[in-house]
């Protein structure tokens, strides 16, 4: 990931920058899955983890083709009144790097007390012995929402800017551009 391209969303007075960084989120997404996962990172330098708020730009981390060849894609078709897109460029010398990954919460008791009903046979009741309402896991985390255009539902994309790290590290990276191994520079 030699080159990076920053994305910065306009303020709007009728959208607020989380319901736009949702909706470039989503496109990007589409636009890596048609691409192929793997070839570009995200991150949010602009991330401010005390709201919890993914900021109002995106940087894209990746090789130069790779930038080139999401962008031939015209993947911001429909939000380009809503961003400025920044040239693709090197990354700077000295830079750190860190991890950006999602994670996943067990949020709901109840959805984890129906599939434990269904995998061994249990009652509501055991169920619920097993799986009390306290189990639940509340994150305070920036986060996108999203829909799944699979199964139609509504879900948050809760993301974690790890620490910083000397160097990089190679992992694998995801159709939405996380990794839970793999760093991206940060600068």
């Amino acid at each position: 990931m030699d080159h990076h391209l920053d994305i910065e969303l306009r303020p709007d007075p009728e959208f607020p920058a989380p319901q736009l960084m949702s909706a470039l989120l989503a496109k990007l997404h589409r636009a890596l899955v048609r691409q192929g996962a793997g070839l570009i990172g995200i991150s949010f330098p602009a991330v401010n983890a005390q709201a919890p708020h993914l900021g109002s730009r995106l940087r894209l981390h990746g090789s130069e083709a790779a930038l080139h060849a999401l962008q031939a894609s015209d993947w911001l078709s429909g939000m380009r009144d809503h961003v400025n897109s920044g040239p693709i460029a090197p990354i700077p010398a000295e830079v750190q790097h860190r991890v950006v990954r999602r994670v996943q919460a067990h949020s709901s008791p109840e959805r984890m007390r129906r599939r434990l009903m269904r995998r061994q046979q249990l009652s509501a009741e055991q169920a619920e012995q097993r799986i009390p309402d306290s189990s639940a896991q509340l994150l305070r985390l920036p986060f996108a929402q999203l829909r799944s255009t699979s199964t139609g539902q509504s879900f948050r994309l809760f993301i974690e800017h790890g620490p910083l790290q000397p160097g990089a590290a190679a992992g694998e990276f995801s159709a939405y551009g996380l990794s839970q191994t793999g760093t991206v520079p940060w600068f």
